[in-house]
C-alpha cells in the first residue's frame, strides 16, 4: 500500500507555464479559463464547496440561458440602432451633395465665402 500512495503523490499534475497576456481582454480570458479548470477539477474530486455548485447549477437553468440569449438580443439591437444611425448620417450628406450638385447643375452657384 506504501508504494500505491508514493506513486500517486509523484504523479501530481504538473501545470504549463502560459505566455503573459499582450491585452487586458486576453489577461481575464486567462483568469476565467484557470477559475474554469480549478472549478472543474473541485467538482471532480468531490471537494467543491456549496458556493461553486450552486453557482454552476444556476448556470444550467432555464433561466439563465434566457437571460443570456436576452442579453445577446439586447447587444444586436443595439448594434442594429448604431448602424442605423450611421446610415441616416451617411444618407443625409450623400442628399446634401445631390442637392449641391443640382443646384450647381441649374446655376444657382452659392459660394460659400459670401458668407464670411
Amino acid at each position: 500500500m506504501g508504494k500505491a500512495d508514493d506513486s500517486s503523490a509523484s504523479k501530481k499534475k504538473t501545470t504549463r507555464k502560459q505566455a503573459p497576456a499582450r491585452s487586458k481582454e486576453a489577461r481575464e480570458q486567462q483568469l476565467e479559463n484557470l477559475a474554469m479548470n480549478l472549478a472543474e477539477e473541485k467538482l471532480r474530486n468531490g471537494t467543491a464547496s456549496s458556493q461553486i455548485i450552486c453557482h454552476f447549477l444556476n448556470l444550467a437553468t432555464e433561466k439563465a440561458e434566457l437571460d443570456r440569449e436576452k442579453v445577446r438580443a439586447d447587444v444586436k439591437l443595439q448594434n442594429a440602432k448604431v448602424d442605423a444611425i450611421e446610415s441616416a448620417k451617411n444618407t443625409e450628406e450623400m442628399y446634401a451633395k445631390a442637392i449641391a450638385a443640382m443646384q450647381r447643375y441649374q446655376g444657382h452657384i452659392e459660394d460659400e465665402y459670401n458668407d464670411l
